[in-house]
């Protein structure tokens, strides 16, 4: 009986082993949860970055529909990421807010000159004390807030041309309304 055992225990618990990372496999890494969606987004005053741009604040996040991305010029997704906040920067029904992340605010302007400013209102959280109120993970990170200043989406990582056209663009237009 003992000799069973020395085989059937190992086996046992590489199977629960097993188990438990095939289960964590089929899980979505984007799917983080949030406990600010449904929320207010935190107050909110940040530096400007860009003094021709209207900063980041708690009321300009109210009044329209304000998609919020947190980034960095350090972050290789963040730059992945740019072509499709470009392009959701040409629509008229939703306002785009950047936040740089930990950077310095050279590095983030050279990022913006060299890939296009695709934001309307860009703030400077250099110590992170605003991503650590909003409950970011890591850059980039991006918020859907609507009208009335509540987080209604929270996208970790950076975004795909997928979770645009079926997440965001929908969210937009149903939040717009």
């Amino acid at each position: 009986m003992r000799s069973r055992l020395v085989y059937i225990l190992p086996l046992a618990v590489f199977l629960i082993i097993g188990t438990y990372f095939a289960i964590g496999l089929t899980l979505n890494p984007h799917d983080l949860p949030s406990v600010m969606v449904d929320k207010p987004a935190p107050a909110v005053n940040l530096p400007a970055l860009n003094q021709a741009k209207p900063t980041v604040t708690t009321e300009s996040l109210k009044g329209q529909v304000t998609l919020v991305n947190f980034w960095a010029s350090w972050c290789a997704p963040c730059r992945a990421e740019h072509p499709l906040l470009t392009a959701l920067s040409k629509r008229s029904d939703v306002v785009l807010a950047g936040i740089a992340y930990k950077d310095r605010p050279q590095d983030s302007m050279a990022f913006l000159t060299e890939l296009g400013d695709p934001f309307d209102l860009i703030g400077m959280d250099a110590d992170g004390r605003t991503a650590i109120e909003f409950g970011v993970y890591g850059v980039p990170e991006t918020y859907v807030i609507d009208k009335a200043g509540h987080i209604r989406y929270r996208h970790a990582g950076a975004l795909t041309r997928a979770d645009v056209d079926e997440v965001i663009l929908p969210m937009i237009a149903e939040l717009s309304k």
